[in-house]
């Protein structure tokens, strides 16, 4: 699965995923911070990526205005927060089960992560 991060994730993250041989892009290295939430789903869609984010709330009313207008989309993968902002390492072993389960990505799914224990 090919992953783009927004910019409610550090883009430390994606150092870390690429560093397990996941091709993650961060929003901040694309110059995407300032866009709105539908523009980043469009722009991750676009380079067929899936969409990571943890702005969980304003994405799942996204995904369902998506489904409800018919519209595809790449992916997107949910990261709750269960999971601490300061804990890099866990978000991204997190992310990277999840894109190894799902290598072929999830295009018009949403993936709600769950915390290791």
């Amino acid at each position: 699965m090919k992953l783009y991060l927004d910019e409610s994730l550090s883009p430390r993250i994606a150092e870390l995923l690429r560093a397990r041989g996941l091709d993650a892009v961060p929003a901040h290295e694309e110059g995407n911070t300032q866009l709105a939430d539908h523009a980043q789903l469009r722009y991750a869609t676009g380079q067929g990526r899936a969409i990571v984010t943890c702005d969980v709330a304003d994405f799942v009313v996204l995904a369902t205005e998506l489904i409800a207008a018919n519209v595809d989309h790449a992916g997107i993968v949910l990261v709750p927060s269960a999971f601490r902002a300061d804990d890099l390492g866990t978000i991204a072993g997190a992310i990277d089960q999840a894109a190894r389960r799902y290598p072929d990505g999830i295009p018009g799914t949403v993936l709600y992560l769950s915390h290791p224990r």
